[in-house]
């Protein structure tokens, strides 16, 4: 078998030269602090999925309909209500960290919160653990680049894009710049593939503009930390939180390397290193010709110590390199493999991966739409708590404190509304299953009456 046993070594870069080597933690550790830079292990290795049913694996899953919406669902909502109110998907999916690690975790958290910097959505363990890879752990340097992180996501507008932004260029950009994500490695990791060499950048810049480009790129990182990796978890029954990216480089030159794309290059880069660390597992950068090499050097210079060491440049003989982490069925035929996806006009256009499986789907949307509900529950526990206290403390005071508690109660008992209408809507959505279940069953025992009756046997009272 080709499956590839990944290693746990530290890789040690040295900031003099610029060339790494696979050393022990003893070696490691005699080298000067002031000269070295540690990575760690795959972001995977940091904790274990729970072997819980809620991890059933894909083929094994219930099929689509009646059977699949009145059990997995209700299994998720039932694992997330012994979790807690404010554990979700994320915590389904975690698993067990590493006390080493949760400890650190704990405390990068702790801090957040003492300095009024921490928001309910950055809470959970995997970007915290993110960030403090980032920075080897030095809790405090990694809170400064996590309150950078905080800052450039409200004045960038991250979650506005998410609701808002609509990239209607979509099919002309893919046409003039073949990119996506394509199946999974041998690990289960979402598969990302650009083909460089093929960008007609005159045609880019005609369909898009760089800062549509660049919020388009921000919201597939959004959409591959909070669903694809999630999928991808499901699928390979262990938590998934990188990904493996193959860039066809055949034909780039510096005549590529254009004003324009230089500064979309430098753009996606500085949002990636700064906001989105430790996503990449390792990049394959092949067909690389004399042409890419001198372009190369150049490139060096933009892309941190960290990135570079996860990065593989290759000739043109490169698919038995491939083939040792991606499965054939899952490399497209343009880069030796098996799959064409001639459905969907192609492999880089068919997004084609464990997020597009109806089964994982579901289970997403429910577990989802549960978290949803348990969080607008605690928000209104919350704000009824502060209004009581409120209340409680203060003497009665003017009419514009009478004013802020009115309003709070109001926006108390409108959290509270939405809350019932989303725990309505999903009663509403079992009672038409179970209804539809009950219409089945009655058809059954109506076609077993007649068969009966056929035979000559009495009747069968419904």
């Amino acid at each position: 078998m080709l499956k590839q046993k990944e290693t746990t070594r530290e890789i040690i870069i040295l900031r003099g030269n610029g060339e790494c080597e696979a050393t022990s933690d003893s070696k490691s550790s005699q080298l000067g602090k002031g000269r070295t830079k540690s990575f760690h292990p795959p972001i995977e290795s940091h904790w274990l999925l729970h072997p819980s049913e809620e991890t059933i694996p894909p083929s094994s899953l219930p099929k689509p309909g009646i059977k699949s919406m009145l059990n997995y669902p209700l299994k998720i909502r039932n694992s997330l209500k012994k979790l807690g109110r404010r554990k979700g998907l994320r915590i389904v999916l975690e698993g067990v960290p590493d006390t080493k690690y949760e400890k650190l975790v704990d405390s990068f958290r702790e801090l957040l919160v003492a300095e009024a910097h921490l928001m309910e959505r950055q809470t959970d363990y995997h970007t915290l653990l993110r960030f403090l890879r980032m920075r080897d752990f030095d809790i405090s340097k990694a809170k400064d680049t996590f309150v950078k992180y905080l800052k450039w996501r409200e004045e960038y507008g991250v979650d506005t894009i998410l609701k808002e932004f609509k990239f209607e260029e979509y099919g002309e950009v893919k046409k003039c710049y073949p990119h996506g994500y394509h199946g999974v490695d041998r690990n289960g990791r979402p598969i990302y593939i650009e083909r460089v060499g093929m960008v007609d950048l005159n045609s880019l810049v005609q369909a898009t503009t760089v800062d549509r480009f660049v919020r388009y790129h921000v919201s597939e990182q959004e959409k591959t930390l909070n669903f694809r990796f999630p999928a991808c978890s499901i699928a390979a029954k262990r938590h998934i939180a990188s990904i493996t990216s193959i860039l066809d480089v055949k034909g780039v030159g510096m005549s590529n390397f254009s004003k324009t794309a230089r500064c979309l290059f430098v753009e996606i880069q500085k949002i990636d290193s700064n906001y989105y660390p430790e996503i990449l597992n390792r990049l394959f950068i092949i067909n690389a010709g004399n042409g890419f090499k001198m372009l190369w050097k150049a490139l060096m210079a933009f892309l941190d110590a960290r990135t570079l060491a996860k990065i593989h440049v290759l000739g043109y003989d490169y698919l038995s390199k491939l083939l040792e982490v991606i499965d054939q069925s899952n490399l497209p035929s343009f880069l030796g493999g098996n799959c064409t996806c001639s459905d969907y006009d192609g492999c880089l256009f068919s997004d084609q991966g464990p997020w597009k499986n109806p089964e994982i789907i579901e289970m997403l949307e429910s577990a989802s739409m549960m978290e949803e509900m348990y969080d607008s529950e605690a928000n209104s526990d919350a704000a009824s708590e502060e209004a009581m206290g409120t209340t409680q403390n203060g003497d009665g005071g003017d009419d514009g404190e009478h004013d802020q508690k009115t309003e709070a109660a109001g926006n108390t008992e409108a959290q509270k509304i939405q809350a019932l209408q989303v725990a309505l809507m999903d009663t509403n959505k079992e009672i038409q299953a179970l209804k539809t279940a009950l219409d089945s069953t009655k058809t059954v025992l109506e076609r077993l009456e007649q068969h009966i009756k056929a035979l000559g046997g009495g009747s069968l009272s419904l």
